[in-house]
């Protein structure tokens, strides 16, 4: 045996790479590649599937024997065999030989989940030291830890291993016997080869020769020796093995494996299964299963009914413990890949071979276990995604169903890049797992859809539904081109579902509309009209409410998310929005009055109603957008906000009117011969009122404004009609000065803004007649008033004489004779003229007879000629 010093010269990794650098030595290339082949077979992990190539071999020429189980060295059948026949006398005391002859291929038979233990952790492990003697001072760590614990197989695994490493396979215990705790089989070869030592060391004589003559050996207290690491496996070589694995595809066709002539007994294939070792389970079966034919066809007398039944129940068992293990595998296939390839392989061919054997005895739709199996794993990963409470996350679906996407795409990439080369072609696994996919995911946001009550959440679902699925964040990802092409990107909803869904949107869009009206009213009311809050500017100078803005930006925002996931969809919307909108411009003014009535204030109050005009004015022009989608409720909508703003401006002027009217009353009179008082209260009243219209929105401004200019010039030529005062004493023509510098005021202050310009001259052709003073020439301005107002009639003119002091007399009758003239040869006898300019017909008249010459006629008056 070597020394430990050779020991941990021969294992530093180091060293072993400087042997390959060195120059002059024939096998030094083949020494690194060897070394370089055996770092990249070995996993990241302690303990999970190190070298099985070697294993492979053993079981190769264990096979040979007749073993076919991992459990063959409790088989009654296995025989002893001198070790030249299981490959020993192959072994090449060279290092090089040794590992060159290993090829790296997993092993079918054994579990895909059982821990394996490494043959070969690093080189210098490789002639690991029995128990009772130390390591090397300057070994790694892991290597002490590694020669103190390795000692057979590892703990738990359920197959037992006839190697475990190379140091293993020579391993002896004090006085030449191979270790109690061995391997039977390891047993036996220690019976055929005794003297098997002797390879070991030569195999460690070997190394150390090859150290010494290349003076690679250091001194043990020589510390300045410095130990290079191996050169890592570059990523383009871990991509070539890669492409190289992927390369390889399963065949439809496949040559089943002799089926033993004795089956294991039933606990034992029972083990098989549990452990996974799914292609001796199943040759088992198999056996058993003819076994069991065979007795039952030959029906002898010595064949016990008992058995039969015993035995038809033990495979049936065994059947459904294999189906239920195929299933196990399969719906955990994506969660464990690495353990997949082969494993699965052989799940395959069980399906394959089951389906050949239909008409046995046996379980039934082995293929359609197989899809329940997939469509089951697929249930599971989508139950995996995280899913918070809507109270514990106001956006827990958006996120959810952003990490659902995220989950099948990275589930998919894994059945094509991994699962898809597990199987034959005829399995469509792609196919299957989309299929399932398509189903699972609509059964999930079906149990969603349940829980969604807010409108953003019926948004998301249903974008995540019609945008999101079949885009290339999911379905269509360049990832899982080009089998994806051929697939159906579309879930499987259930019939009506997505019109289900969608009226609740609607519906829900209704809802919440409401609900943001009633927050509208609400902040307004504490924000305005609780403060007594003057009303603000916009850039224009018009008063401004921000309520339009507010509501149209919420049809808006419903209206393109809406959009976004259908076109029907948004005009649905819409119209649930406008139906919905229709109702409140009552809501809004019944508000309004209930919290404005309380404001003594008349310029505010007048500015509230001003603001809201605009405000509603506004929102009917942004409306009128979707009258092409939704005519109907916009025509409603229209109708409702005409109604708000024609009252809010029907209270303005009711508002003048009523501060006005005590004033106008006290025109015409004597007070106001001799005072001005009252006409500078009513002047000022319009004037602040003329001011206020300047900051309403057209088209309501030019109206309204015009209304208030006819009202004050039809109020103002009504005193004349009362036959309240009669100028005496030549009074008349202070009046009429007096009337014609008021007019000239009024004209001005109405001549900008009113569209009836038409009314400036009433005040100047009753000027001209009160003034006049010849009563003779008074006649002669009758034509221009008939002209500009036809509906004037002889009470009228009456009344305009009496006020200017002609109350009765043959002058006066000629007056009147002369109106009526005009008015025939007008043609406006007996109507009003054109009723768009009608003023005097709106007048009512206080009839004052004192004229006895009234009802005589005109020819009984006139003198003779």
């Amino acid at each position: 045996m070597a020394s430990g010093d050779q020991m941990a010269e021969i294992g530093e990794p180091g060293d072993m790479e400087e042997v390959n650098e060195a120059p002059g030595l024939d096998d030094g290339s083949s020494l690194k590649s060897t070394m370089e082949r055996n770092r990249k077979t070995q996993p990241v992990g302690p303990v999970k599937e190190k070298k099985l190539g070697m294993m492979k071999q053993l079981r190769e020429s264990m096979k040979r024997v007749g073993e076919r189980s991992p459990l063959a060295s409790n088989n009654k059948g296995s025989k002893d065999r001198p070790y030249s026949d299981q490959g020993g006398d192959s072994i090449d005391p060279e290092v090089t030989s040794l590992t060159h002859q290993l090829p790296p291929p997993h092993s079918p038979s054994l579990s895909a989940g059982s821990p394996v233990a490494s043959p070969l952790k690093s080189p210098g492990e490789f002639f690991q030291r029995k128990e009772g003697e130390e390591i090397a001072e300057d070994s790694p760590p892991s290597q002490k830890k590694d020669s103190r614990t390795h000692s057979g197989l590892s703990a738990g695994s359920p197959v037992g291993s006839p190697l475990k490493s190379p140091v293993g396979f020579f391993q002896r215990k004090e006085g030449g016997e191979i270790a109690e705790d061995s391997p039977p089989s390891q047993k036996k070869h220690s019976r055929t080869h005794s003297d098997s030592s002797t390879i070991g060391d030569s195999l460690l004589k070997k190394g150390a020769s090859i150290r010494r003559s290349l003076r690679l050996v250091g001194n043990k207290k020589d510390k300045t020796l410095k130990q290079e690491p191996l050169q890592p496996v570059t990523e383009i070589m871990v991509e070539e093995k890669r492409e190289r694995e992927e390369s390889v595809e399963i065949k439809e066709s496949y040559i089943l494996p002799e089926i033993p002539l004795t089956p294991l007994s039933v606990m034992q294939i029972n083990e098989l299964i549990k452990t996974e070792v799914l292609e001796e389970a199943h040759l088992n079966l198999l056996s058993l299963r003819q076994e069991f034919q065979r007795e039952r066809d030959e029906c002898t007398e010595e064949a016990s009914p008992m058995e039969l039944a015993k035995k038809e129940k033990d495979l049936s068992i065994l059947y459904r413990a294999m189906q239920e293990k195929v299933k196990e595998i399969v719906r955990n296939s994506n969660s464990l890949p690495s353990r997949n390839k082969e494993l699965l392989m052989h799940v395959a061919r069980v399906i394959q071979e089951e389906e050949k054997r239909e008409a046995e005895p046996g379980l039934g739709d082995w293929r359609g276990a197989w899809r329940e199996a997939v469509s089951e794993g697929v249930e599971e990963t989508l139950k995996r995604v995280p899913l918070d409470r809507p109270e514990q996350n106001p956006s827990w679906l958006a996120i959810h169903l952003g990490l659902l996407g995220k989950a099948i795409v990275e589930d998919l990439e894994k059945v094509k890049g991994e699962l898809q080369g597990s199987y034959p072609p005829s399995f469509n696994v792609f196919s299957t797992y989309m299929s399932c996919y398509h189903g699972a995911v609509s059964q999930h946001l079906n149990t969603l859809q349940q829980q969604v009550t807010d409108l953003k959440d019926y948004y998301v679902l249903l974008d995540w539904i019609i945008n999101s699925y079949e885009s290339e964040k999911i379905m269509s990802s360049p990832s899982l081109r080009p089998e994806m092409e051929a697939e159906k990107t579309g879930l499987s909803l259930e019939e009506g579902f997505l019109d289900q869904l969608k009226g609740k949107y609607c519906m829900r869009a209704k809802e919440d509309m409401r609900a943001s009206l009633d927050k509208i009213l609400e902040l307004e009311n504490e924000d305005i009209w609780i403060k007594k809050q003057a009303p603000e500017t916009d850039d224009e100078h018009f008063l401004n409410s921000e309520i339009h803005m507010d509501i149209w930006t919420k049809v808006k925002s419903n209206a393109v998310n809406s959009k976004r996931i259908d076109v029907n969809l948004e005009m649905r919307v819409v119209c649930s929005c406008l139906e919905e909108l229709e109702q409140f411009p009552k809501r809004f003014e019944t508000k309004l009055r209930y919290c404005c009535n309380s404001v003594e204030n008349p310029s505010l109050w007048a500015d509230y109603q001003i603001t809201y005009i605009n405000s509603f004015t506004a929102l009917k022009e942004h409306m009128e957008g979707y009258r092409e989608s939704c005519p109907t409720q916009v025509d409603h909508l229209s109708r409702e906000v005409d109604g708000l703003v024609h009252r809010l401006v029907q209270g303005l002027e009711d508002k003048f009117k009523n501060d006005v009217r005590p004033y106008l009353r006290r025109m015409m009179t004597r007070k106001w011969l001799s005072t001005d008082e009252d006409f500078q209260q009513l002047y000022s009243s319009t004037e602040k009122l003329t001011h206020r219209c300047l900051q309403m929105k057209s088209p309501y401004a030019q109206t309204f404004w015009s209304r208030l200019h006819y009202y004050v010039v039809k109020e103002y030529v009504s005193q004349l009609m009362k036959n309240n005062y009669s100028c005496k004493n030549r009074k008349h023509d202070k009046a009429a000065t007096k009337m014609r510098g008021q007019w000239d005021k009024l004209k001005d202050l109405f001549e900008e803004m009113t569209t009836h310009d038409w009314l400036h001259r009433v005040g100047d052709h009753l000027s001209n007649i009160i003034g006049e003073t010849n009563k003779r020439d008074i006649k002669n301005h009758l034509k221009l008033l008939v002209a500009d107002y036809p509906d004037i009639s002889k009470k009228h003119l009456s009344a305009v004489l009496y006020f200017r002091g002609l109350m009765r007399g043959r002058e006066r009758q000629v007056i009147l004779q002369r109106l009526t003239e005009l008015k025939r040869e007008l043609g406006t006898a007996g109507n009003i003229g054109d009723n768009r300019r009608a003023l005097f017909s709106d007048m009512q008249v206080t009839v004052t007879n004192t004229d006895c010459l009234a009802d005589i006629p005109l020819f009984c008056i006139l003198p003779d000629r």
